[in-house]
C-alpha cells in the first residue's frame, strides 16, 4: 500500500514539474518574441473599453491576445466580434480552452500568428499591450493598413508618431491607456 502511495506523489511531483516547466517556456517565449505576457485585471478591462465606445457588431483585435481575457471581455459585455492574435502556441491553445469554457467560443477566434503578418484592414478597433520597441515597428503598419475611424487603445505605452491622432488618455497609476483615431 505504502508503494503504490509512494508511486502516486512521485508521478503527480512530475506532473507538476512538467506543468511549470511548460509555463516556463511559455513565458519565456512571450518575452523573447517582444512582449512578455502580463494579464490585465477585469476591472481595468471594462474602464478600458468602456472609454473606447465599443459597437456591437464591430470588429475588435487584439495584437498579443495572451490568454484572451481582453477580446473574450469585449466580445462577452460589449457583443463584439473579436480576433485575438498570439503567437505564443500554449497562450493561443489556453485563450481557445477558456473561451468555450466561458462561452465566447463563437463570437471569438484566437490565431497563431506573427503580429506583423495579420492584415489590420477589416479592424474596427485595435487593442495592444506591447513593449515600446515593438509598438514601434507596428506604427507603420497601423498607418498604411487600418481603415479611417478605427480606433486604437495602445494600454502602457504612447504610439510613437501618432501623436496627433491622439483622442483619449485614460490615466492611471500603473499604466495609463491611450486612443488614438486613425
Amino acid at each position: 500500500m505504502n508503494i503504490i502511495l509512494y508511486f502516486f506523489l512521485l508521478i503527480t511531483e512530475l506532473f507538476i514539474l512538467i506543468g511549470i516547466t511548460i509555463y516556463g517556456y511559455g513565458l519565456l517565449f512571450s518575452a523573447l518574441k517582444g512582449a512578455p505576457y502580463v494579464p490585465t485585471s477585469k476591472k481595468k478591462l471594462r474602464d478600458i473599453l468602456t472609454a473606447a465606445h465599443l459597437k456591437k457588431g464591430s470588429t475588435f483585435v487584439e495584437l498579443g491576445s495572451g490568454d484572451g481575457r481582453v477580446v473574450r471581455f469585449a466580445a462577452k459585455e460589449f457583443a463584439v466580434k473579436g480576433i485575438g492574435i498570439e503567437v505564443n502556441p500554449l497562450l493561443v491553445w489556453w485563450s481557445r480552452f477558456l473561451s468555450r469554457r466561458d462561452g465566447t467560443g463563437t463570437t471569438v477566434t484566437f490565431l497563431r500568428k506573427n503580429i506583423f503578418n495579420y492584415s489590420l484592414a477589416e479592424v474596427d478597433f485595435l487593442y495592444l499591450f506591447l513593449m515600446p520597441a515593438l509598438i514601434k515597428k507596428l506604427v507603420p503598419q497601423f498607418t498604411s493598413q487600418l481603415k479611417k475611424e478605427s480606433l486604437i487603445i495602445s494600454h502602457g505605452f504612447k504610439l510613437e508618431g501618432l501623436e496627433k491622432k491622439l483622442v483619449h488618455t485614460l490615466q492611471d497609476k500603473s499604466f495609463s491607456t491611450y486612443y488614438y483615431k486613425i
